[in-house]
């Protein structure tokens, strides 16, 4: 009988400093009725326990373990804010992971930051597409030959790659991250990375020439695009992905995601766990001898609170109600009964945790937020969603980024009165708004954690059309190589429609510029003045013609964070209205929409 290989995969990505448990929302169905339910789940110290539950059962089963982070620890909260990746290495050190690949968030400030966490972290970090070759040698920041770093190797044209003893074989793990990089983060001018499929394809073939056929790839290139690598690099066993923060399975009854778990492209299974340490992707898999899957048995899991809150939904089912004209059972029935499915259900592992890593978080590094968490900004009266792409149920995509813009827009006109509008990218926010009690530490270490100077500039009309049609071509992918749905505009003062269908060029029509206290058509040749991040008027994630502006200039003394501080605390109130639609979209992936029905829209 041929010898398999059996392996027990943990995996995470994307967890952006969220160490404590994050807040999550689902919809649930119960007697006819929807149901809003918020609880919590995740964070570091159930992610311990339940890895270290995984681990001890793939001995007992004489399993290979693996525990792999997918990128993007950096970030997201105000832990980072406040220590700067040291709580990152010392907490992700306490999980014991195997390897964790190179996300882009890891280098947004610098090469500087990565050589930090790499001096402190105890597995090594995967780089297998940065190429240091032209790094300066004598600067503070050098990347280049560090012993926990493995990066492009430029003698082979290929990724240094992790060698881990596999049975009677050895087990490769390849690093590959987003050859995009400078357009979506801030690397050291003389860090350059190099194509990520071409990369992968040649370092496949040469661990395939060395006899070694086990070949996992562990990247941070999003869901897409790691399709794309699949289909496009024979051999790769099994790719954990992260970036795009998918979450894979059928979570319908939670009324979230539905879409495979492992999916296979080219016979290569892939795997994400979602975001923000919220949930756990755990897999069974066996190999046969040439490292092809032959059983894959795993899903994701959240780790949920008991702790419930259950409000009705304004998503309900009204069909039996019509006839009844009241729900079939009570709101305290209902939450009995979504308490019992939710502790019952598949993928939850329960809010179990290792004490050790909770009482570090709390004496170590939990006192420097609380002051932040006691400064109540205001109360907010609804939820805000945020969805960075526009969607079923979002057609016009975010509640709350062009809030975040009309701050921007508020700000810089008290610097210059003459600005007409404002433009933020969905990436800089990063979760929802929720009703209730608003906190400095909810603006700065998870709404808006990036703490970026606002950038007011003159440009011309022609060129904000381009920057639009860019940036949203860059967030979908359509017929460009995109860095991910982050790109997707949000606008304040500024209105506009995109069918994804038209040829590039001509994609976007319908701008409208708010000035005199009315909509006007945009004059392409007409110059406007408008504000965004630092981050996006330098031209990042398809904001390049930006950079044709007439001028900009940096408002060093006015930060993002700042902007909406200042407007949530003066203006709480304000953000129950609607604000104009100003976003009309129509995917590539959808049917066309004609003129006619993109006019009757607006």
């Amino acid at each position: 009988m041929a010898q398999t290989y059996p392996l027990r995969l943990a995996h995470i990505n994307d967890t952006h400093s969220n160490f404590e448990p994050s807040r999550v929302q689902f919809t649930v169905n119960q007697g006819r009725q929807n149901y809003r339910v918020v609880t919590h789940s995740g964070g570091y110290a159930r992610l311990a326990f339940h890895i270290e539950k995984a681990r001890a059962q793939a001995k007992a089963a004489n399993q290979e373990f693996l525990l792999l982070h997918g990128g993007d620890s950096f970030q997201g909260t105000l832990y980072f804010r406040e220590f700067q990746g040291r709580a990152n290495a010392h907490l992700l050190n306490l999980l014991k992971p195997d390897a964790m690949v190179l996300g882009n968030h890891e280098i947004d400030a610098g090469n500087l930051p990565v050589k930090a966490f790499l001096n402190r972290i105890d597995f090594p970090l995967l780089a297998g597409n940065m190429d240091l070759s032209h790094e300066d040698p004598l600067k503070s920041g050098r990347l280049s030959g560090h012993p926990m770093l493995l990066d492009y190797n430029t003698q082979t044209a290929t990724a240094n790659t992790l060698l881990k003893p596999f049975f009677n074989t050895t087990l490769a793990i390849v690093g590959i991250t987003l050859d995009q990089m400078k357009l979506i983060a801030r690397p050291d001018p003389d860090t350059h990375f190099i194509h990520a499929i071409d990369t992968t394809k040649r370092t496949v073939a040469q661990l395939k020439k060395q006899g070694i056929h086990h070949i996992i790839v562990l990247s941070h290139l999003g869901v897409d695009q790691d399709r794309e690598l699949a289909a496009a690099v024979d051999g790769i066993s099994l790719i954990v992905g992260g970036h795009s923060h998918t979450l894979q399975g059928d979570f319908t009854d939670l009324g979230l995601s539905n879409m495979p778990y492992g999916e296979q492209v080219n016979h290569t299974p892939i795997v994400h766990a979602g975001k923000y340490a919220e949930t756990l992707g755990l897999v069974d898999i066996e190999f046969d001898s040439k490292g092809k899957a032959i059983s894959f048995n795993g899903s994701n899991h959240f780790m949920l609170s008991a702790d419930i809150t259950v409000s009705e939904s304004s998503a309900n089912a009204q069909t039996d109600r019509s006839l009844t004209n009241k729900p079939a059972i009570t709101r305290q029935q209902a939450s009995r009964a979504i308490a019992s499915m939710l502790e019952a259900h598949p993928n939850n592992l329960g809010e179990q945790e290792n004490t050790e890593i909770t009482q570090i978080i709390k004496t170590q590094y939990r006192p420097a937020l609380d002051a932040l968490e006691n400064n109540t900004l205001t109360y907010i009266p609804r939820d805000f969603v945020h969805t960075r792409l526009p969607s079923k149920d979002y057609p016009h995509g975010s509640e709350l980024a062009p809030w975040v813009s009309r701050s921007m827009y508020k700000a810089a006109r008290k610097i210059d009165p003459s600005i007409d509008f404002a433009l933020h990218n969905a990436g800089g926010v990063r979760q929802d708004l929720n009703k209730g009690r608003l906190s400095l530490a909810d603006v700065l270490g998870r709404i808006l954690p990036f703490e970026l100077p606002l950038t007011l500039y003159k440009i011309k009309g022609q060129y904000l059309v381009e920057v639009i049609e860019s940036a949203i071509n860059t967030a979908t992918n359509n017929g460009v190589t995109g860095t991910g749905s982050g790109s997707f505009p949000y606008p304040y003062g500024l209105k506009f429609a995109y069918d994804g269908h038209q040829p590039k060029g001509k994609r976007v029509n319908h701008v409208e510029v708010y000035q005199n206290k009315q909509w006007r058509p945009l004059n392409t040749q007409a110059h406007y003045i408008g504000v965004s991040s630092s981050y996006t008027a330098s031209g990042k994630e398809g904001y390049d013609a930006l950079l044709h502006a007439q001028w900009q200039k940096n408002l060093q003394s006015q930060t993002l964070q700042e902007a909406f501080v200042d407007y949530v605390s003066h203006y709480g109130e304000k953000i129950n209205q609607a604000l104009t639609i100003n976003v009309q979209y129509t995917s590539h992936r959808s049917p066309p929409m004609t003129d006619s029905a993109i006019t009757n829209k607006q």
